[in-house]
């Protein structure tokens, strides 16, 4: 009867810890952020609303995106290699040919209009600042315009396939350029040193983030990593929900590839605790029975 009694207290403050202090812990010292804002509501400088014209669109990127920006899918090469266009601009910039496809379209024609307020680094580059975003917005351009390029990013990607490989390219399109992962083997577009200069720190490997973050916690920070740890250097990414499922499963994929076959075993280390439990507590009966 004793065991029961201590096991009875054990319960009792295993309940008081859980439903007292972690709720205080996690909804008024931590609250919960806002839920993921895949549609980028607060980015009103464009009216999305508009129909693009892919033709003219292919026009005004030839125009004022190819001088940096490759795009591999439609044709147009990189202008210089990876360390030296990260010198020149602080960090790689991206090819464009997944672009219309991991990227919400609202995010990539505010984007377009005015980087530093759809990626919510203001705080690193205010404006009447000393230090520039690299890329310029292009808030002097019509919403039509804009919305012409976005239709012609949007008619470059080819059918989307399946599997780690799509996967793959996804998390290369969206994190490659400043995060590596060492597990799969894939190394940064941007130096280490020159990331540091552009946004003060240096960009961690991502192999095994999916462990000690989560897949809760990764779902909100990718979505607007300022909700979670004010002050970063990594901007909003904005992709779509479908996309940034696929990067966080390619980070599950690499750096937890065992997770099914650990959590189908959870069940039966359960099950012999309990057993062992029992059967420990039927020989303590039976050593200690003429003392009981």
């Amino acid at each position: 009867m004793k065991e029961f009694k201590i096991l009875a207290v054990v319960v009792s403050l295993v309940l008081i810890t859980y439903y007292g202090i972690e709720p205080y812990a996690h909804h008024v010292m931590h609250p919960e952020p806002a839920p993921a804002d895949f549609e980028c509501s607060d980015l009103k400088g464009v009216d999305t609303s508009l129909a693009g014209n892919a033709e003219n669109g292919k026009t005004l990127v030839e125009s004022n995106c190819i001088a940096c920006h490759s795009i591999e899918a439609a044709g147009y090469p990189k202008m210089m290699p990876d360390a030296d266009a990260a010198a020149a601009y602080g960090v790689t910039p991206p090819d464009l040919s997944t672009a219309g496809h991991i990227y919400d379209t609202n995010y990539l024609a505010n984007f377009i209009f005015n980087p530093v307020t759809a990626m919510h680094l203001e705080h690193k580059y205010p404006e009447g600042g000393d230090k520039f975003f690299p890329m310029p917005a292009s808030n002097w351009m019509p919403a039509q315009d804009i919305m012409d390029m976005v239709a012609y990013l949007k008619s470059i990607p080819k059918a989307h396939e399946e599997g780690i490989e799509a996967h793959k390219a996804t998390f290369e399109a969206a994190c490659g350029r400043c995060h590596g992962m060492a597990y799969a083997g894939i190394e940064a577009l941007t130096p280490d040193d020159t990331l540091n200069a552009y946004i003060g720190a240096k960009a961690p490997d991502l192999s095994q983030y999916i462990k000690s973050r989560g897949r809760h916690y990764l779902h909100s920070f990718i979505n607007d990593p300022q909700q979670l740890l004010h002050g970063t250097g990594m901007p909003r990414v904005g992709l779509t929900e479908e996309a940034q499922e696929e990067v966080i499963t390619y980070m599950e994929e690499i750096g937890d590839s065992k997770k099914a076959e650990r959590e189908g075993l959870g069940p039966w280390v359960l099950g012999y605790l309990v057993i062992l439990a029992i059967l420990a507590y039927l020989w303590k009966q039976k050593i200690w029975k003429e003392l009981h």
